[in-house]
């Protein structure tokens, strides 16, 4: 976009994976948003993709005075650091997941955030994707009944282990704290705080250093929450999974926008976030199914909605105070698998509060 005085000034910090795929693409789409700094190693990699952007350091980028908004999409160990050295700098702030390595330092970033009066966010793009949007909307049709069982899946066929600091061992590593955190925050995103989490990893690959399979029960008072992770899946099975009373749905299939923004297709191309797709209802008294297609999904609802917070039009689209419920659930599921039993959520009653203001789940029944 052309840079002009209005503009919100952008700074990337990272451009692996994430900041490359997602957080480069999506802020250059949003109307209104520049990105004119990025913090990174590699000058090559960002100049082969925006020759006209400016590299420096992380910590520069962190501080840099001309930035009104700072996105860190680094290895996890650096999120609390450079996310306190940008809010003591006086900026918005946006972590991509995990937030940041346990609750502790969750509840120091969102202090200081609401010390310095500046916007805190964490990514949690999944909230714009098809299946968690199909997922949304059959759960306020009611044609379910009261929902009992939710399921869902994020697995990969992945069986070589890599050398990347994801899957070699230390803080913040392993299959679960990658995506965890996006299958926590869906959940919680779908039907709110659970009571109590159990939970089970284990390392199956050959020469495995880090978990690669994960298995997650959220428990409600008459709900059941599964969630599923593994590096040893094929395919087969559906993605998101929900039974009720009167009927059951399945989606098939994953969303589409990874993979177009990987190719360098923008939001606003045509068929952007459309989902081939649909969900398939199966009804509990008659056993027909029904395909229920997808709704268009794009997120770039993420940094739309953040431009709209920082502008004071709108509160921010992920709110801290479910960064905060992101981290003790991701907390306590490995408190849970060392110790082999359920164990509570460890809130206060405060922040358990504080999120029920902020994100109320939709209705299930």
């Amino acid at each position: 976009m052309t840079s002009s005085s209005s503009s919100l000034r952008s700074g990337l910090i990272g451009y692996g994976y994430a900041g490359k795929t997602f957080h480069a693409p999506l802020l250059r789409s949003v109307p209104g948003v520049e990105l004119t700094i990025v913090g990174s190693s590699r000058p090559e990699r960002v100049h082969a993709d925006f020759p006209g952007v400016r590299i420096v350091s992380p910590m520069e980028a962190a501080t840099h005075p001309d930035l009104h908004l700072i996105v860190i999409a680094t290895p996890n160990d650096s999120h609390f650091p450079l996310a306190e050295a940008a809010l003591k700098a006086g900026k918005h702030v946006v972590i991509d997941k995990p937030f940041t390595l346990n609750l502790t330092e969750a509840r120091e970033l969102v202090a200081l955030a609401r010390r310095e009066n500046r916007l805190l966010s964490v990514f949690q793009n999944r909230r714009w994707e098809s299946d968690v949007l199909a997922a949304k909307s059959v759960l306020a049709s009611g044609v379910l009944g009261t929902v009992t069982h939710f399921e869902a899946h994020q697995d990969r066929f992945r069986p070589n282990v890599r050398q990347r600091w994801r899957e070699d061992p230390g803080p913040g590593s392993g299959l679960w704290f990658d995506l965890g955190p996006h299958l926590i925050d869906l959940s919680l995103h779908l039907f709110g705080l659970p009571d109590a989490v159990l939970a089970s990893f284990a390392t199956l690959r050959p020469g495995g250093r880090t978990d690669d399979w994960a298995h997650v029960q959220l428990i409600y008072p008459d709900l059941r929450v599964v969630l599923n992770a593994t590096l040893l899946s094929s395919g087969g099975v559906a993605r998101n999974l929900l039974h009720g009373t009167r009927a059951s749905w399945a989606k098939y299939g994953a969303d589409v926008q990874e993979k177009q923004l990987a190719a360098g297709i923008l939001p606003g191309s045509e068929g952007f976030g459309n989902d081939p797709d649909p969900g398939i209802l199966f009804d509990g008294a008659t056993g027909e199914s029904t395909e229920i297609p997808a709704p268009p999904a794009n997120q770039i609802g993420y940094y739309i909605g953040m431009r709209d917070a920082i502008l004071g039009k709108a509160p921010v689209p992920v709110s801290p105070e479910s960064a905060i419920a992101v981290m003790a659930v991701l907390e306590t599921t490995y408190a849970s698998g060392t110790q082999g039993r359920v164990l509570p959520l460890p809130l206060t009653d405060q922040e358990r509060e504080a999120y029920q203001q902020r994100e109320p789940a939709p209705a299930r029944s």
